[in-house]
């Protein structure tokens, strides 16, 4: 039985990820703050351990994959020196931590798959794929640096997968928009004419696992190659909870809300998946109306 090791385990992609695995019929071990608790959440996870140097060589030798998950969450709050500092560290020194780790075992795992953003292209007018250059703010630094924390691996397969929306009915974006659509109060948030690249929740899990089970390397773009505007999303939304969507809420609102991270907000960019797809992996959910009626039919 071929044993992968997730960390970031509890959030909502990894405990996507681990269940599918499972259900495959590999062990799964999580690497995760509160190991209890977790084993509680993930039905058949095979271990779970904290962020232990000793543990982590223990498991990671022999193992045959890792995939690297964990990080702050970005918009957990106001973007202070604090917050900008835990989205930076989080995500590079935990890398570099377990890069380390990896390199030092004798059995090393066959492919390392990491989590990254496409916060990586910042703002930019042009659509981006995979190809295009990084942005020039505080979250595409930060992508860059997290994504070079792990350019140091040998002999390890490396995947690296740039997260886009990722929509889900209980978590995420799509949990927080549907709220105020059931109370009649719902629709874009600023313009609305900021692109709005997302991936139903299945396609982003499915992506993680072939990019484990196929000879891929490399970045990959995990958003939806259907591109929408916010204003868009938020009419597809209304549309399937039989709701208008024409309650914007103002700019200003976000800017005091996030700070300087409301331009992740209020500004965007259009990704297109374009490795992805030349890569042979097929979408489940490729129309955003498609998407979204299974996620509220659930």
């Amino acid at each position: 039985m071929k044993k992968i090791i997730i960390t970031g385990i509890s959030g909502l992609i990894g405990k996507n990820i681990s269940n599918k695995l499972l259900n495959m019929g590999y062990s799964v071990v999580g690497v995760t703050r509160n190991p209890e608790r977790t084993m509680k959440q993930i039905f058949g996870l095979t271990k779970c351990i904290k962020w232990n140097e000793d543990e982590l060589t223990d498991e990671i030798n022999g193992s045959f994959a890792v995939i690297h998950l964990a990080g702050e969450n970005v918009m957990a709050s106001r973007w202070d020196e604090d917050h900008k500092s835990k989205i930076l560290n989080s995500r590079v020194d935990t890398t570099k931590k377990l890069v380390a780790v990896i390199n030092s075992v004798q059995q090393k795992p066959e492919v390392y798959i990491g989590a990254s953003a496409i916060g990586y292209y910042g703002v930019q007018a042009n659509e981006c794929d995979e190809y295009s250059n990084k942005g020039n703010d505080f979250l595409s630094d930060v992508v860059s640096k997290w994504e070079n924390a792990s350019e140091q691996l040998e002999k390890v397969r490396r995947v690296i997968i740039r997260i886009g929306i990722v929509l889900d009915r209980n978590e995420g974006a799509l949990s927080s928009m549907i709220v105020p659509f059931k109370f009649f109060v719902g629709g874009p948030i600023g313009s609305g004419h900021q692109p709005f690249p997302w991936i139903h929740i299945d396609d982003i899990t499915n992506l993680f696992i072939y990019g484990l089970e196929n000879d891929l390397s490399g970045v990959y773009n995990g958003v939806s190659p259907e591109s929408v505007t916010l204003k868009q999303f938020s009419d597809e939304l209304g549309k399937a909870m039989h709701r208008p969507s024409f309650m914007k809420v103002p700019e200003f609102i976000i800017k005091i809300l996030y700070g300087e991270g409301a331009d992740n907000i209020l500004k965007g960019v259009k990704i297109n998946p374009k490795k992805t797809l030349k890569s042979g992996f097929k979408f489940k959910f490729a129309s955003l109306p498609n998407a979204l009626k299974m996620i509220l039919n659930q």
